[in-house]
Parts: structure tokens; C-alpha cells; sequence
């Protein structure tokens, strides 16, 4: 069958300039699928090439495919605002290929998979939970003919007047069964990381976590019925990730790349096998890591190792200011933690990106004050604020639909980037946190010496051309938390 898969053109976070990079979600599913031999895949990106609306459909109609693949796993650019883009190609493309079937999953689909499917009309297949075993099945069976979809696990469909739904998909024990991500399919040329590292790639070697944040985003890739398997932890081997980053760098020419899941530091071991791995191949390519911060302080030995094999900048979530607010949030890590995870970084000239996150229902004007000048003291080199934005799936989306805080038929997507206040607080007005957000980050990045330590740092280069790019987006950023201004 002829698949294209599909990312409209949109925007980027305001503190994250310009920055592309492939399709996850994409490249997985249609490495599978290909390998299978069910599908003739191509990758239509538009965003990485710059192309507008109008001309992606004029590109789309000239391809004829049979079926159109639209929807991501990260949240790394956009939050949840790119489904707004996704449901608008859809309904277009709809319109000029009438009979072609457009199937969607990833963020916000899979949890709301039923009203997904009762609000779009050209959607016709959501995919929910991990989905190469999913979308290989119902493309074998859109190309037979000779199954019933409803019997294929993972799959909500309409059948007549109703939406029906499959069994639930268990999930792939063995991750390193999968084949390397189709980035063949993609302009690896065109992807750029905060406007100045390139060619850029974001990867993901691990699935699910083994902490239960109660704001996480990955809430809403899972089937609703089957939560429980957002704690069920997968890796790939360290070798299996080594040969996709060998490839990367060897025949694409990447040279900066994310590991963007939030549990690459979980396991010690595997770890170690990776970087030393990497510097037995010579590979060269730089990258930045994202962990916990219980995660980073077990690994305080290996950080020297892990610079010498590349890592030049490290992400984790510092969120609030106390250990009470980290137990109420499932948070699993300490505030002894945090501390401990800025001084081995620091002592190894690694740069330090701290998230915090504001607007939990408990926030007032004082608590959030507290929590930036905690971040202060705490002292990341970069500080990244999020506002508090409900995942479909998550215990916070809940409570807010039960306060009336979320109405799930009226939500302005564009805002949904986790960088707009979307809900109150029990003592704060949407106004309010939009406010407090733009204090905290002038009074941040303010403070005397604070911009000149990075510039002078002996952080690697890359790390100071990324702190640029935050501060030339800093009024941007303000722009949207203040007045609303969209960005994705």
C-alpha cells in the first residue's frame, strides 16, 4: 500500500527558536511496516521543508497515496498544540481524496481515541498505545481484505454509527526486535536544533517510566483502557542504540542529536555499555540527555565518561520546592536530589537545563514565588518554565475536567504548548500564572553574573550557542504566558 506520512508546517516552542527535527512516531511505524513488506512508505514533512498548507495538499493530491499517517510521540517542539494541525490536515486532505484513509495515534489521540473519532469525521482509524503492531496489522488487512478490523488489538475504528474498539495491544517486550527508525524516508539535511545545531536529530530509546508524575505527557499516548502500562520501563540494548546513532552520524551526517525520553539514565550499566561503545567507534557526534535527578546522582561516577563520549548538556525537572510537593506529584526524586544533581554536573563543565513548572491547583502568588527563588538558589544554568497543561490520560486531567477547570469540547490548541497558562488555580486566574511566569523568568535570568558565567564557561560551545538561542526568545516567551500570542 502507498503511505505517506504526513507533518504539517507549524511552529516551534518561543524558547527553542527555530528547531525541526523527524517524526518519531513516523519513522518507527514505517520502519516496521516496510520491513514487513505491507507498505510503500514516503515521508512527506513539511514543516522541515517549508511548505505551506495549500501546497502540502496540491503535493499530497499529485502522490494519490492510499493511506495518509498523521500524529507524533514527542512533545518536544509543540505540546499538544500540533493536533491542531493534524485534525486540519486531515479534514483537507479529506476533502481532495476522498477515498483515502487517514489514520492518526501518538499524543492526544490514544487516550481520546472515541472522541477523536466523533469529532473528526476524516479520521477513520486511531491507533492507541505503541503502534508499529498496530498499523503493520490493519495495513495488511486494508490491503487483503480478509480480516475484521474491530478483532485487530490497538485499533479504534467506526463501524456504521458507532465507534468500536479492539482488543488491547499488549506491549513489545523486546524493543531491540524493531528495526533501526526509516530516517532514509526524511530530509535529514534540514533539521536544526535551537536554530544553531545541525543537521539535529531527536531520538528515543526507551518506552514507558518508571515513575508516575502526575503531569507527564506520555499519559495520553496509552490506550485508556490499559494506563498501568505508562510504568512498565523498556530499553533498547545500548548496543541497538549505538548502531542507530552510528548510522545517524555515518550516513546522514548528524552531528548534534536529544536524547529525548525522560528515563535514558535509569540504568547505570547500560549507560556505561553506550558511551564506551561510542568512544570504541569513534563516533563523534554531541548530545544532550534528559534524566531524573535521582537518575543523574546515581550516576555521578560515569559523568566524566559520558562527557568524554559526547554529552555536553543535561535535562532534568526540578518542578517545585519542597519534597511534600514532589511526593504530592509522584515525582520520586528529593530536593537533597536536585542539589546533588547541579553539583556533579557542574563539576564536570556539563551544561544544566532545570524545568520548572507552575500552576499545580494548590499555586498561589506566594508558593510560586517561593518555588522561582528556590530555582535560583538551585541555580541551573538554563531554566525552562512550563505551565501546568493537563495530558488527556493523566490524574490532573481528571480533576481539572471535575473542577470545570477543562472543557474537553472547547479547548484552544494553539495554547496547548505547555507554554500559556490554560487553567486556574485554586487562588490564581489564568491572567494571574501568566504574570508570575514572566516574573520569575526576568528575575531568573537577571540576576548579576548569572548570562556571563554561561558565555565564560568552558561549557562546550554548542551548549553557549543553545543558552543564545533561549534568550533571544525570552520576550517571545513572555509574549505568549502574558498576552496570549501563539507560537506552534
Amino acid at each position: 500500500m502507498k503511505v505517506l506520512f504526513v507533518t504539517p508546517q507549524l511552529g516551534s516552542w518561543a524558547t527553542h527558536g527555530h528547531h525541526v527535527a523527524p517524526n518519531q512516531m513516523h519513522a518507527h511505524w514505517a520502519a516496521y511496516a516496510r520491513a514487513q513488506g505491507t507498505i510503500e512508505p514516503e515521508v512527506l514533512d513539511c514543516k522541515a521543508l517549508n511548505i505551506p498548507f495549500d501546497k502540502m495538499l496540491n503535493l499530497i493530491q499529485e502522490k494519490q497515496p492510499e493511506v495518509i499517517v498523521l500524529g507524533d510521540i514527542l512533545h518536544s517542539y509543540g505540546g499538544f498544540a500540533v493536533q491542531k494541525y493534524f485534525n486540519e490536515a486531515a479534514a483537507a486532505i479529506k476533502e481532495i481524496l476522498p477515498d483515502v484513509k487517514i489514520i492518526v495515534g501518538g499524543l492526544w489521540y490514544s487516550f481520546l481515541s472515541q472522541k477523536t473519532l466523533e469529532d473528526n469525521p476524516a479520521i477513520d482509524f486511531v491507533i492507541m498505545g505503541e503502534g508499529e503492531l498496530t498499523f503493520n496489522e490493519l495495513m495488511a488487512a486494508l490491503k487483503k481484505k480478509d480480516r475484521l478490523l474491530s478483532d485487530i488489538p490497538g485499533l479504534a475504528l467506526r463501524a456504521k454509527d458507532s465507534i468500536v474498539f479492539g482488543p488491547v495491544r499488549e506491549l513489545i517486550k523486546d524493543l531491540d526486535s524493531l528495526p533501526l527508525p526509516a530516517y532514509d524516508l526524511f530530509p535529514m539535511d534540514k533539521y536544526v536544533g535551537h536554530t544553531y545545531w545541525k543537521p539535529f536529530v531527536e531520538i528515543v530509546t526507551s518506552r514507558g517510566c518508571t515513575h508516575g508524575c502526575t503531569f507527564c505527557y506520555e499519559w495520553s499516548e496509552h490506550d485508556p483502557r490499559a494506563l498501568n502500562h505508562f510504568n512498565r520501563w523498556r530499553a533498547k540494548s545500548a548496543q541497538r542504540v549505538i548502531e542507530e546513532v552510528e548510522m545517524l552520524e555515518k550516513d546522514f551526517g548528524t552531528r548534534v542529536m536529544v536524547i529525548q525520553e525522560d528515563n535514558f539514565n535509569l540504568n547505570p550499566r547500560r549507560v556505561r555499555e553506550f558511551c564506551q561503545e561510542k568512544i570504541r567507534r569513534g563516533l563523534e557526534m554531541k548530545w544532550v540527555s534528559l534524566g531524573c535527578a535521582s537518575d543523574w546522582v546515581r550516576l555521578e561516577k560515569d559523568i566524566p565518561l559520558m562527557k568524554e563520549a559526547g554529552m555536553f548538556m543535561a535535562v532534568f525537572g526540578i518542578e517545585v520546592a519542597s519534597d511534600d510537593e514532589l511526593r504530592k506529584l509522584d515525582k520520586g526524586i528529593s530536593v537533597e536530589q536536585i542539589y546533588k544533581t547541579i553539583e556533579i554536573l557542574r563539576a564536570n563543565d556539563i551544561a544544566i537545563v532545570g524545568d520548572i513548572m507552575i500552576g499545580f491547583e494548590y499555586d498561589d502568588e506566594a508558593i510560586i514565588k517561593h518555588r522561582f527563588e528556590f530555582a535560583n538558589q538551585v541555580d541551573p544554568d538554563v531554566m525552562w518554565v512550563g505551565y501546568l497543561t493537563p495530558p488527556p490520560g493523566s490524574p490532573i486531567w481528571a480533576d481539572g475536567i471535575k473542577r470545570g477547570w477543562i472543557d474537553p469540547d472547547h479547548i484552544d490548541m494553539l495554547q496547548w504548548d505547555f507554554l500559556h497558562p490554560v487553567i486556574p488555580t485554586q487562588h490564581l486566574s489564568v491572567e494571574d500564572l501568566g504574570r508570575l511566569g514572566a516574573w520569575g523568568m526576568r528575575e531568573f535570568y537577571s540576576q548579576p553574573g548569572r548570562i556571563q558565567r554561561i558565555l565564560q564557561s568552558d561549557f562546550d560551545e554548542l551548549a553557549k550557542l543553545c543558552f543564545k538561542d533561549v534568550m533571544a526568545g525570552v520576550n517571545k516567551w513572555e509574549a505568549g504566558a502574558v498576552k496570549g500570542e501563539k507560537h506552534i
